[in-house]
């Protein structure tokens, strides 16, 4: 077989392989949705611990730097979350429940206070009426004869909850431990395994950029949420609304979910406003601060905070809150934007479109360029 034959076979077989490589990946994209929506009782919960784990990297190589074996710093961080989380549940769950107890009974006030303004569009008097029947008859009314006693802590909401929800968050629990226990090994086992010493680095810089913006976000958005539910409840105390803090911590939890969140925010605390209030305009005063302190936190604050390195395109944004807002309803949404980093930051190293190619250290959707003048190359070189 002459030369010209053997790389027209290996052009070829090239192809070959990089059109079985690229039908195979289209397949698993295409598939790999419904497999996780489908798996959700075991994908979600270990995304969401995933994610958790590598926001809590960076505390965990801080206490391991002062000398913290790897097994206790990771329990230290553990505990650190649970605190947070069963804090979060005791503002917003507990005071959430009696809201919604109570909900039914203020109906017709939230009916009286809207009715100056439904004068005006008299066409929607109709759509209120067959809302509010549908409200009172429906998940608010079993909301009201299921939420009897709300949970005061996660020991009392793993008791209370079905044994599928329990075994689901010891799994999550166990998963965050587990990976940060062992996250210092993992990642000298993962750079150490790679055939090359490019290789090694490649993947010493995509593991250290993946920790750097997932918990570089997470830790700066959970501040400003936090400041910006802070500033809320004060507010909202200011006026006279009950449970600010309740009001304030789910500003803060929506606040995740960019651009839906903040509008359902508003919506909620309009209804709470309408529950509460006998005038219309002041009903609806703590919507209007929330949505003026998110004005000023979106456009002022989360920009200068976060600085251009972690701003991401918004339609990007879009499309992953659809995504795994469809895949797993409200927690997928929760974290849209972290997996949007990760995915962002593993692509950006890897190079598109060889990401095969990349994770194993061969190309594998490209070929090798061939070199110039093969044969010049090969036939001897005429003495001078």
């Amino acid at each position: 077989m002459t030369m010209n034959e053997q790389q027209e076979v290996n052009r070829r077989r090239d192809r070959l392989l990089a059109s079985i490589a690229l039908t195979s990946g289209i397949g698993l994209m295409l598939a790999l949705p419904f497999a996780l929506r489908a798996g959700a009782e075991f994908f979600l919960p270990l995304t969401a611990a995933l994610v958790i784990a590598i926001a809590l990297v960076p505390l965990l190589e801080w206490m391991e730097r002062r000398g913290l074996p790897s097994g206790l710093a990771a329990l230290i961080a553990m505990i650190g979350f649970l605190v947070v989380a069963n804090t979060a549940l005791v503002l917003i769950v507990v005071p959430a429940t009696d809201w919604f107890r109570i909900l039914p009974q203020r109906l017709p006030q939230i009916q009286a206070n809207l009715a100056p303004l439904i004068d005006f569009y008299a066409n929607l008097q109709r759509f209120v009426d067959e809302t509010v029947r549908m409200i009172a008859t429906g998940p608010v009314a079993a909301a009201q004869t299921a939420a009897v006693d709300a949970p005061r802590s996660l020991l009392q909401f793993a008791a209370t909850s079905a044994p599928s929800a329990i075994i689901q968050m010891v799994f999550a629990l166990l998963i965050i431990y587990f990976f940060l226990a062992g996250w210092t090994r993992l990642r000298r086992r993962t750079i150490n395994s790679r055939g090359s010493f490019d290789g090694a680095m490649a993947v010493a810089r995509v593991i250290q950029n993946m920790v750097d913006a997932t918990s570089a976000y997470v830790i700066t958005i959970a501040t400003i949420n936090l400041c910006l539910g802070g500033a809320v409840a004060f507010a909202l105390w200011l006026i006279g609304m009950p449970s600010p803090l309740m009001w304030g911590g789910i500003v803060a939890l929506l606040n995740f979910i960019p651009y839906f969140g903040p509008m359902l925010a508003a919506v909620l605390l309009g209804l709470g406003g309408l529950m509460v209030f006998d005038d219309v305009y002041v009903a609806l005063l703590p919507a209007g601060l929330q949505v003026g302190f998110h004005l000023v936190e979106a456009n002022v604050v989360t920009p200068m905070l976060l600085g251009r390195r972690l701003t991401m395109n918004p339609l990007l944004i879009l499309v992953s809150l659809a995504f795994w807002g469809w895949v797993w309803g409200t927690p997928g949404a929760l974290l849209g934007v972290p997996l949007l980093i990760i995915i962002q930051t593993v692509v950006q190293a890897a190079g598109t479109p060889d990401i095969a190619g990349f994770l194993f250290e061969q190309g594998t959707l490209t070929v090798a360029p061939r070199k110039e003048n093969d044969e010049k190359e090969e036939s001897p070189v005429a003495d001078g």
